[in-house]
């Protein structure tokens, strides 16, 4: 296997009832790629990044994770808290802020497992406290001001935009350190000037935080500007996988977004 591979997953399946989400997916991520989910709702795309995180445990087959270290983890067998303590953080297509906690505050809470000092520490504010308070104010003026929205890191997270609360999320998921980051929908309900620059934004963290990058979206403008390759999924199976422009001329594809008379036509 290539040394640089981040994610393998080998025949994933995973059945609720007698449904079938996702089928035999099998593929490998390499490290520092920026790969797009895509297909029809209903595809399984959701379900996946639930395996993914941990949120679900898959029916059979298995998926690999490799960590910064080189160490290898089994997901399905770790619990979304362990998965973020490894590398993989994520957003979701429903934004998941603490909406009554202030903006710093909600990049603050990410960065508590970074901490050096304890509760003795912080109860007789011993020197390891203040220099992690220091190091906890310093990283979350870094990330609020990459996404510029440092000047109102002292608002509630509800009363931001819909495209800075957004933002935060990305913000906060980064906060953990992560190697692979999971995107679901960041794009979903952005006007187009914010989706332009949420495009460039992606670029620049993946690179300033050499990261890894799986999305979900479904604005086609935004996926093929953005990703290197295409996973497509359609009732739970991957249909297509490769370069966006061979993707979009996909027969299979398009038959799956479109309807069989798109092909034939």
């Amino acid at each position: 296997m290539r040394d640089d591979i981040l994610i393998k997953a080998a025949d994933v399946s995973i059945v609720f009832g007698g449904l079938c989400a996702v089928s035999e997916f099998s593929c490998e991520i390499v490290r520092g790629e920026l790969v797009g989910l895509i297909g029809p709702n209903g595809a399984g795309k959701t379900t996946l990044f639930n395996i993914l995180s941990g949120i679900y445990a898959p029916t059979t087959g298995e998926i690999r994770f490799w960590d910064r270290a080189g160490h290898s983890h089994r997901l399905g067998a770790l619990s979304p808290a362990r998965l973020n303590r490894v590398g993989i953080a994520r957003t979701f297509q429903n934004i998941r802020l603490f909406g009554n906690l202030s903006v710093e505050d909600n990049v603050r809470i990410a960065l508590h497992e970074q901490r050096n000092s304890g509760a003795i520490d912080a109860l007789f504010r011993l020197p390891r406290f203040y220099n992690d308070e220091e190091l906890m104010s310093e990283k979350t003026g870094s990330l609020l001001a990459l996404f510029k929205i440092e000047g109102k890191k002292h608002e509630l997270a509800k009363n931001l935009p819909y495209g800075d609360q957004r933002k935060l999320e990305i913000a906060r998921a980064l906060a953990s350190n992560p190697s692979l980051l999971l995107l679901d929908e960041p794009a979903a309900g952005m006007n187009p000037q914010e989706t332009e620059e949420l495009m460039k934004l992606i670029n620049t963290v993946r690179h300033s935080f050499n990261l890894t990058i799986l999305l979900i979206e479904h604005d086609m403008h935004f996926v093929m500007g953005l990703c290197e390759r295409l996973i497509v999924l359609d009732y739970g199976r991957i249909i297509a996988n490769g370069l966006p422009r061979n993707i979009k001329r996909d027969p299979e594809v398009i038959k799956a977004y479109f309807g069989a008379a798109a092909v034939s036509g």
